[in-house]
């Protein structure tokens, strides 16, 4: 972890104005809560659509009051270039996290997915270069290898896309490599696979499946896996989502205008994954060593197998993850059981 360390050490050595948008959500309030901590200038940007406040109130309460004060909140929507440009003003880096996720609301609302995913980063490119930011780091995702069947996956080879979300997400690696070729812009987007962890969101349709799940075991209502069990993720915990933010901010201009998967070179299918937290959670829910799973049929434009090889980011980032799915999973349990309380 020397990289890692490298790069705290030096941000507690030097002060940076970074914009997180997104950042009453899941990663991004993440992300803000780690540069707080590291006694960085944050502004956050976020429409509320799919964040909410209560993230951006623990982060309140995680930090101190002195590095709270660096933290300034703008609400407004990436689809709106004036909102964009006024939050990159006098910005040394951007976080771009601001998205609509997940390929089932993708595929019900194409229109509303291509809105956000891509006007809106076009948005965010545009205003962050008038500003001149140092650089740009946004979320890519996994759904960008499409129908791909090498495992594991390699930043250079990607299939068709399987949905309108990685549609929207591989247009964003195209746009921000023309605005490296064409304005000089330092970009570097950030594969992400199945990011898992605190404050990500139990409710709704679109939820992720780990925190859907913990919910419905604690709460003992039923849990529905799709197809047999055996789709497999490479579910990669947030403190290694964070670290690769981190580091690709500050990586050599070698590492720029290129995409990195950021996972753990893993795969666990969705079986394994309700067998763990079964195991985990049963120890402290005497109802849940009875509780079993549905099975329903598969989703439309999912991936079968996912899995990333992270070496491109391990040598050009110096990215090495701190946590194995089962050590999130042990982490993050005290959240999801207290967030579960606190909701009612």
């Amino acid at each position: 972890m020397k990289k890692l360390k490298d790069v705290e050490q030096h941000l507690r050595q030097h002060r940076y104005h970074w914009l997180v948008t997104g950042a009453a959500g899941f990663i991004g309030s993440n992300l803000v809560e780690t540069l707080l901590k590291l006694d960085q200038r944050v502004t956050g940007l976020d429409n509320f659509a799919t964040g909410h406040q209560h993230n951006l109130d623990q982060v309140r309460d995680l930090v101190d009051a002195a590095q709270w004060r660096n933290f300034t909140f703008i609400e407004g929507d990436i689809r709106e270039l004036n909102d964009c440009v006024r939050a990159c003003e006098g910005v040394d880096f951007v976080l771009h996290e601001a998205a609509l996720g997940s390929v089932s609301r993708s595929i019900d609302n194409p229109i509303g997915t291509n809105e956000t995913n891509i006007t809106g980063f076009l948005n965010m490119l545009v205003a962050a270069r008038d500003a001149k930011v140092r650089r740009f780091i946004y979320a890519a995702s996994s759904s960008t290898y499409g129908d791909h069947p090498a495992l594991p996956k390699i930043e250079h080879q990607i299939g068709n896309p399987l949905s309108p979300y990685a549609v929207t997400k591989y247009v964003n690696e195209l746009y921000a490599n023309v605005f490296g070729r064409t304005y000089g812009m330092e970009t570097i987007g950030l594969r992400y696979f199945n990011v898992f962890g605190p404050r990500q969101d139990p409710h709704g349709a679109y939820a992720a499946v780990i925190p859907q799940w913990i919910a419905a075991l604690i709460k003992n209502q039923p849990l529905r896996i799709n197809g047999d069990g055996e789709t497999s993720r490479d579910f990669c915990y947030i403190d290694n989502t964070v670290q690769a933010n981190l580091l690709a901010a500050l990586a050599d201009k070698e590492a720029v205008n290129q995409v990195y998967n950021v996972a753990l070179n893993d795969r666990t299918s969705l079986n394994a994954l309700y067998q763990m937290m079964h195991t985990l959670l049963r120890e402290r829910f005497a109802h849940v060593a009875d509780h079993k799973p549905q099975y329903v049929d598969f989703r439309p434009g999912d991936v079968r197998h996912s899995q990333a090889d992270v070496s491109k980011a391990a040598e050009m980032l110096g990215y090495e993850p701190t946590h194995r799915i089962g050590d999130g999973l042990k982490q993050a349990m005290d959240w999801y059981i207290s967030d579960l309380a606190r909701q009612g």
